[in-house]
């Protein structure tokens, strides 16, 4: 299965509009919050199937309703914004979360900073950054994922203009300026 892991767009789809406009395949686009409504525009758009969750500029204030659960034949993948497991203040929450309901992997947004790694207990963890406000020194940035039984693989990809021109595959740089100067330089409610 190839998904399109993509987060905080915040009203901005026209870059990554044009990047799907040159994908090949995709079976599924996946919206990690900020603001939801794009997803729907982005799915109808370019006939993708859709699976999304509020963040907090949806104004998304319970738990129950900011994650889902995705089955896929590597097995199962927690999805959330990340605002209300405190994503970016750690990412131990979200590991914690995906461990208690048996998922192999944790997708999440909030930070606009691009991540891909394993945690010590295992878990995969992915945030495609922002497509259109990224804070992390990196261009716009989205995720493809490819799922199989054996394995969960996952690159970074960013968007290198408003033509919507992709490359690189990085995500480890996360706190350029130091995390408590990020944290308070773009603090969003949450």
């Amino acid at each position: 299965m190839e998904l399109l892991v993509i987060s905080d767009t915040h009203g901005r789809i026209e870059p990554i509009s044009a990047v799907i406009d040159r994908m090949g395949d995709i079976d599924m686009l996946i919206h990690l919050g900020d603001y939801e409504q794009d997803a729907e525009i982005l799915a109808e758009r370019h006939g993708l199937d859709l699976v999304s969750v509020p963040g907090n500029m949806d104004g998304c204030m319970r738990l129950a309703e900011s994650e889902k659960i995705l089955e896929t034949e590597y097995g199962r993948i927690l999805l959330t914004h990340g605002h209300l497991r405190d994503a970016r203040w750690s990412e131990d929450r979200l590991v914690y979360a995906a461990m208690e309901k048996d998922c192999k992997a944790v997708f999440f947004g909030h930070t606009h900073c691009s991540l891909y790694e394993q945690s010590p207990e295992g878990i995969t963890l992915l945030n495609p950054g922002s497509t259109s406000l990224p804070r992390d020194g990196n261009p716009p940035s989205y995720a493809i994922v490819h799922t199989s039984e054996e394995r969960l693989e996952c690159g970074i990809r960013y968007i290198r203009n408003e033509g919507g021109s992709e490359g690189g595959t990085g995500g480890k740089k996360k706190y350029p300026h130091g995390r408590l100067r990020d944290m308070l330089n773009y603090s969003d409610r949450f």
